[in-house]
């Protein structure tokens, strides 16, 4: 095919949620607390819509994963492996961890969630919970019955361009402030530690899982290990983040442009800052901010112009072009 495909993001509204994704992005909002845009997303909770090409223009992600494995490499899953979201967190998110995949099965009927964020901006003297202090579950179950959350989480202070590794099992929030672009496995599964005691607009308080939470925790935390490498090239570079089980994750940065090969199966990609063009095949696609799209197994390489951000992941679950040859 040869053509990138362009995805129409799912709005979910949020009580903490605001409009940034308006102000920032340009996204037309249906009310003033959508707190995420899924942007590329198989998820039966918000499935993506295909805007282009003209083929499949109308058609779910979930549908054109199923119906057209040769644009995934010919190596499809059950489900689509990876879900991509933008996060305007107006107030801050609840305390929260999420299960292993043998946890998420068993308990939720669905895998676990692993995932990473990359700070697009953050106001100033914005934090995130990132890990907690107890030793060990029992401490963690009385610091919690005691109501001493500023000493068992831990915040950490973040600004525009951070990026952090959430694997499960890591207690964690996003705080007030703060819009990210977050890549994660495809799942939906949150388990609630800590909501700061907020009400809906029934004034009813969202559910915890302190038990699910002491299940599927680590103890001690440990922050894990992120070995950031840039390939700088004359008119941008290439950052890599983070390779895992699941999936990778890169930033495509460039001032002027960037050829970049893709060696693996598929790329998910969403513009984060900027605007341009991208050249496949001699055939060239504007870019606009907050455009995400899927590079197919038959693109070998993109050539970028323009001054612009691109967050890109490939999932980690297929075998790569190199080793299919």
């Amino acid at each position: 095919m040869m053509q990138p495909i362009f995805l129409k993001a799912v709005l979910q509204d949020k009580i903490w949620g605001g409009s940034k994704l308006y102000t920032h992005f340009g996204l037309d909002l249906p009310s003033q607390t959508i707190g995420e845009a899924w942007s590329i997303s198989a998820h039966p909770n918000g499935v993506s819509e295909v805007i282009s090409p003209a083929e499949f223009a109308g058609m779910g992600l979930d549908e054109l994963y199923q119906s057209q494995p040769e644009l995934f490499g010919g190596v499809t899953e059950e489900r689509f492996p990876l879900l991509t979201k933008i996060l305007d967190a107006n107030q801050n998110l609840s305390v929260q961890v999420h299960p292993d995949d043998k946890y998420g099965l068993e308990h939720e009927g669905e895998l676990g969630k692993t995932e990473c964020w990359y700070i697009i901006s953050a106001d100033p003297g914005s934090k995130i919970i990132y890990g907690h202090n107890a030793q060990t579950p029992e401490e963690f179950s009385a610091m919690v019955e005691e109501g001493r959350w500023d000493d068992l989480l831990r915040e950490v202070p973040v600004k525009d361009g951070d990026f952090f590794y959430v694997p499960h099992g890591t207690i964690h929030a996003i705080g007030a402030g703060i819009v990210i672009l977050e890549t994660q496995q495809n799942s939906d599964t949150t388990y609630r530690v800590y909501d700061y005691g907020r009400t809906d607009a029934q004034g009813n308080e969202r559910d915890l899982h302190i038990q699910q939470s002491l299940d599927v925790t680590q103890f001690p935390h440990q922050d894990p290990q992120v070995n950031i490498t840039e390939d700088d090239q004359d008119g941008g570079k290439v950052v890599h983040y983070l390779t895992n089980e699941y999936f990778s994750v890169y930033k495509w940065d460039l001032k002027k442009s960037l050829t970049v090969d893709l060696p693996k199966e598929y790329y998910l990609a969403t513009v984060i800052t900027g605007e341009g063009e991208m050249e496949i095949d001699g055939k060239v696609y504007p870019l606009h901010l907050a455009d995400s799209f899927i590079l197919p197994s038959d693109i070998q390489s993109v050539t970028l112009r323009g001054d612009l951000e691109i967050i890109v992941s490939n999932p980690e679950t297929v075998a790569s072009k190199k080793e299919l040859v």
